[in-house]
């Protein structure tokens, strides 16, 4: 079961998530997402737990808990939703419509 964590502190790093989670329970994985440009935490993340009980209980025991200040969250990982465009529903080349010039289905980005 994934675990969706936030409200951490910027200098946790997942050692430290992977440590704090695995006094509950078995971790598959423990990561935060991190800034693309400063590689630098944004505080939130996710974390892999092997048993969905131990999941649970762990998401009892920890949400809402104040660390450095700051109340952490801790709930179930929604399935990330689909952005509608996958790489099926791309227009094919030879599509009579594509060379239309009144065609706006497609906008530039």
């Amino acid at each position: 079961m994934t675990l969706f964590v936030a409200g951490f502190p910027g200098d946790f790093d997942d050692t430290d998530l992977k440590e704090m989670f695995e006094l509950y329970g078995e971790i598959k994985s423990a990561r935060f997402v991190r800034d693309k440009m400063t590689r630098r935490s944004k505080g939130f993340g996710f974390v892999e737990m092997a048993n969905k009980l131990e999941a649970i209980e762990t998401m009892n025991a920890l949400n809402g808990v104040t660390i450095k200040g700051k109340k952490i969250l801790v709930q179930k990982s929604e399935d990330k939703p689909n952005d509608g465009f996958n790489r099926q529903d791309r227009p094919d080349r030879d599509r009579p419509d594509r060379d239309r010039p009144d065609n706006r289905r497609f906008k530039k980005w």
